[in-house]
């Protein structure tokens, strides 16, 4: 049985979506198989960051609904050996109609996957009770404000409402610059939300040039700051001994 991992955060602009697709690139690494789903019903932007666009022609909703199996609606990458795809409905379902099948199909694509990585909706309604469903652990991406960082927290009690205990953090988009104007620490970050801290990814321009282009983080040229920072975040998540770069 594969590890179920959803990521998540407060509040949308915290590069969640980006994040799921750098780590589930990365934790192919080494012949891991590992499915990356879009549980963004009607905002679905997977598919972008994984350079996957309107590529997916069946969705998780058609498995769901019963119009096709699961493997016929998982999309395999043509460029990342191991990588898998599971696109979001255009249109999402009526409210709680979509966490009744959703955590079935997790559950039974867990059997298959050495990994399956869940985008969930950002905010705390039925979409994102869904993605939670069928997860065994949590990332939640914050950044340095202080309203992601109170969200963040919220998103932390209510995952452990639900019964997501382990529950990682995910420091994204870091500026020194401001850290340090603002004195604020990493420390005071991991303080306000309430998360074991997972990795630190700072600031780098070369995220928002692979999603203007539609090219992988984990495809984009040499990788820069922020893909090494990802790339330790998935050695993390095998279990490896990664020393912490949060300088």
């Amino acid at each position: 049985m594969g590890r179920t991992i959803v990521v998540t955060s407060g509040k949308g602009g915290t590069g969640k979506t980006t994040a799921s697709a750098a780590i589930s690139s990365f934790l192919t690494a080494g012949g891991s198989r590992v499915l990356c789903i879009d549980a963004d019903a009607g905002l679905k932007n997977l598919d972008l960051c994984l350079g996957l666009s309107d590529r997916a022609m069946l969705d998780y909703g058609d498995v769901l609904a019963g119009r096709c199996r699961l493997d016929e609606a998982v999309l395999p990458h043509p460029d990342i050996p191991g990588l898998f795809f599971l696109t979001a409905p255009v249109v999402p379902s009526e409210e709680g109609d979509e966490a009744k099948g959703f955590e079935a199909m997790v559950r039974f694509a867990a059997e298959h996957f050495d990994y399956c990585i869940i985008d969930s909706p950002a905010g705390l309604g039925p979409g994102f009770r869904a993605a939670v469903s069928a997860a065994d652990s949590a990332i939640i991406l914050a950044v340095q404000d202080p309203s992601s960082r109170r969200d963040s927290a919220r998103v932390v009690m209510e995952l452990g409402a639900l019964g997501i205990k382990d529950v990682r953090l995910v420091v994204n988009r870091v500026r020194r610059s401001v850290f340090s104007r603002s004195k604020l620490t990493i420390d005071d970050v991991i303080d306000s939300v309430g998360a074991q801290l997972l990795g630190v990814v700072p600031e780098d321009e070369n995220v928002a040039i692979a999603a203007a282009r539609e090219i992988p983080l984990f495809l984009y040229g040499e990788p820069g700051r922020a893909a090494l920072a990802f790339m330790r975040i998935a050695r993390r998540i095998k279990g490896e001994k990664v020393p912490l770069e949060i300088k």
